[in-house]
């Protein structure tokens, strides 16, 4: 069984399980091709949805198409010519005419699609229009071949296009996947009768036939969101079951909320905090209160103030007697928060300790002994934390920084240093509310927004640069070291590659020192170096013994050199906005106002799009959603860290109304039947394990 179908396609009868080879019209090659489309199964077939749909019931004439839009266009072939205008380009143009003006389809180093178009034949293009030198172009269209009338040759006037592969095209799949669902018997609804009739969806059968072939665009829609609420109700049950696992089966450890630890904290914090600080405490502190395991995660923009929440937990777990600890992706981080927090914590009489991979072996030794002992109650660390020989004599909490560095594996293995450990999980990377509801949906959560009351700092400048106009962020730099303040440089790339025209930081940090920065101090960080260079490069930086830090992503997260007043980024549309933003918090951190110069010159619409965004708003939380809508959830996410299956129809851009729908489903039904042991829930349950497949077990015990 192909992992495809583990996570994706709906529960059926045994013939969707057969090899796609048994399917009608698939031979040993077909099923060769139809592997590269990770198709194993016959059920793989059906659940490979169209991407589009050539919609040929509304056509309007070439003249009215309108450039910068989607549309499918239907012509005769007027002409086919192979254009060379350099060597190693070759320019394909079809131009197809109706009776009222011509379209060019136009493919780049693609001559054999010369061969395909003869002169006179109708043909339906479709793509996105421009228009350039005067003619209106679709570039590397789909393209559809009608019959004399134009009309399409099979099926409807609303044509699908599957994702096709070498060797089979977009019209055998639309074939096989006819064939497929034509044969299938009887496909049962795993969805409760009571919800469908509730949202008024479409039966399952009924929606995969209309997913594939819709007698109309009305139909496709009512298909795909029966297709995606299937999705998305499946992955809030996973969810549901998981937060139910660990906040409701499990005895949590009840804390105290007016202890003598934390009224010392109270007293000591220097400043007033914001209404979301307040608000954040007071969810923290019930969860910890409760007799149930808090699960949380603690969402803050750039300079919110995390810290000081955090340190509130900490000190509701001393106040039981208990310990809990913290951990950073960096050492870094972990020291800074030592630093920062170590001092309130002293002031409310908290002992703490920070281990690192960096400690000698006696010291390391000597700092174990006391925690397994109880003598510390808080410790800092990195992930050394997690290491085997790592025992806590009785851990409550366990606080997990930046938690996107992470992976479920290290956070579980923090959390299973004690017994109903309560959990908070923070990040400084505002995510956007779908994508925190899909990935974190069974955590509770609580957003920091505003800025600590009486932060005076002035906003930071953002200013779009072009690659060669250099001269002014430079000059910035220099005026800033000759007040005493100091300069960030980031590059995209650690070392020169053969691959990407992208600036390296190696390189980089040597030109600035030679050629342009040569009276002043550069200093360079990047990840390869060992975490004891990088401390040591932090610390000199920090200490003002470097003017100018040239560094590669590494200092995105919890760097704090409140002299930094100006930032570089080199080949800045390579940056998603998420990281734009957290390398733009890096300055104007102090009382100094801080000025972003981005050097970029975007060639795509989504690169233009993310620096438009960036330099128009400094409201972390909006270019999260920019972010997603620009770049989707995949790119933003990164690497699959959280176990959970991917959608494959559903979109966490256009689905956020069906996903807070589906959400409420979700969690009612698990209030209802905790284990959906219910004869008419059991069939959705055997949906969800199937959907998480080898996720399932981490997934259902968190």
């Amino acid at each position: 069984m192909s992992s495809r179908v583990a996570k994706s396609r709906p529960e059926q009868l045994a013939y969707w399980d057969r090899p796609v080879l048994k399917a009608r019209f698939v031979n040993r090659s077909r099923a060769d091709s139809l592997a590269r489309l990770d198709i194993g199964t016959i059920g793989d077939l059906i659940v490979h949805y169209p991407f589009r749909y050539l919609d040929l019931s509304e056509r309007r004439p070439l003249s009215e198409t309108l450039p910068g839009t989607d549309a499918t266009v239907v012509g005769r072939v007027h002409r086919v010519e192979v254009k060379r205008p350099r060597p190693r380009l070759c320019i394909v143009e079809v131009a197809i005419t109706d009776d009222s003006g011509m379209l060019l389809g136009v493919w780049f180093n693609q001559q054999y699609m010369a061969e395909q178009f003869k002169t006179g034949e109708h043909v339906a293009f479709a793509g996105r229009v421009e228009q350039e030198y005067g003619f209106l172009q679709i570039k590397n269209p789909f393209v559809e071949k009608l019959d004399d009338s134009g009309e399409p040759t099979s099926l409807g006037r609303i044509l699908p296009v599957h994702r096709s592969t070498e060797g089979l095209s977009t019209n055998w799949i639309r074939r096989l996947v006819a064939a497929a669902l034509d044969d299938a018997s009887d496909i049962p609804d795993f969805l409760p009768a009571s919800l469908r009739i509730k949202h008024g969806l479409l039966p399952l059968r009924a929606a995969l036939r209309m997913i594939h072939f819709p007698p109309t665009m009305s139909d496709a829609s009512r298909a795909r969101s029966r297709l995606a609420y299937d999705e998305l109700l499946c992955l809030q049950l996973g969810l549901a079951l998981r937060r139910h696992r660990l906040t409701v089966e499990r005895p949590g450890i009840p804390h105290v909320i007016d202890g003598d630890s934390l009224e010392a904290l109270r007293k000591a914090v220097p400043f007033q905090l914001t209404a979301d600080q307040s608000n954040a405490i007071e969810n923290i502190l019930a969860d910890m209160a409760s007799a149930k395991p808090m699960n949380r995660l603690l969402l803050g923009d750039v300079g919110t103030g995390k810290t000081i929440v955090a340190a509130h937990a900490l000190c509701a777990s001393a106040d039981i007697g208990a310990q809990s600890t913290m951990m950073a992706p960096t050492e870094g981080l972990a020291v800074q928060y030592a630093e920062k927090v170590g001092p309130l914590l002293d002031t409310a009489g908290v002992s703490w300790e920070l281990l690192t991979g960096s400690l000698s072996s006696a010291r390391r030794a000597e700092i174990l002994a006391a925690v397994a002992k109880r003598e510390i109650a808080v410790l800092f660390g990195t992930h050394a934390l997690i290491e085997h020989d790592v025992s806590f004599g009785n851990l409550s909490l366990a606080i997990v920084d930046e938690q996107h560095r992470f992976g479920v594996a290290q956070r579980l293995a923090l959390r299973r240093k004690g017994v109903a450990t309560d959990m908070l999980v923070m990040s400084a990377t505002p995510i956007p509310r779908t994508l925190a509801l899909t990935r974190f949906g069974d955590l509770d959560t609580s957003y920091l927004r505003e800025r600590p009351h009486g932060d005076s700092r002035p906003r930071v400048t953002t200013h779009l640069v072009k690659r060669a106009d250099r001269a002014a962020a430079y000059d910035a730099v220099r005026r800033a070291v000759s007040q005493g303040r100091q300069a960030y440089v980031v590059c995209p790339l650690v070392d020169e590659s053969d691959v990407l025209e992208a600036r390296a930081a190696s390189k980089e940090a040597r030109r600035l020192q030679q050629e342009v920065f040569s009276d002043l101090r550069v200093g360079l960080l990047t990840g390869k170096m060992r975490p004891s260079e990088r401390l040591d490069v932090m610390e000199g930086f920090r200490g003002r013994e470097l003017d100018v830090l040239v560094a590669t992503t590494v200092i995105e997260v919890g760097v704090d050199v409140p002299d930094a007043t100006v930032l570089i980024v080199e080949d800045a549309e390579r940056f998603g906005l998420a990281q734009l933003h957290q390398l733009r918090g890096r300055v104007g951190r102090a009382e100094y106002p801080g000025e972003v110069f981005l050097f970029a010159d975007p060639k795509t619409s989504e690169g233009k799009g993310r620096m438009r965004a960036i330099a128009s708003t400094d409201d972390g939380f909006a270019l999260a959603e920019e972010d997603l809508r620009l770049r989707g959830a995949g790119q933003l996410m990164g690497e699959a860290q959280h176990g959970l299956p991917e959608l494959t129809i559903a979109s966490l851009v256009d689905d956020a109304v069906l996903l807070e729908t589906a959400r409420i489903d979700a969690f009612t039904l698990i209030e209802a039947d905790p284990h959906l042991t219910d004869a008419k829930n059991s069939p959705l349950l055997r949906e969800t394990k199937r959907r998480f497949a080898s996720a399932w077990d981490r997934v259902s015990s968190g």
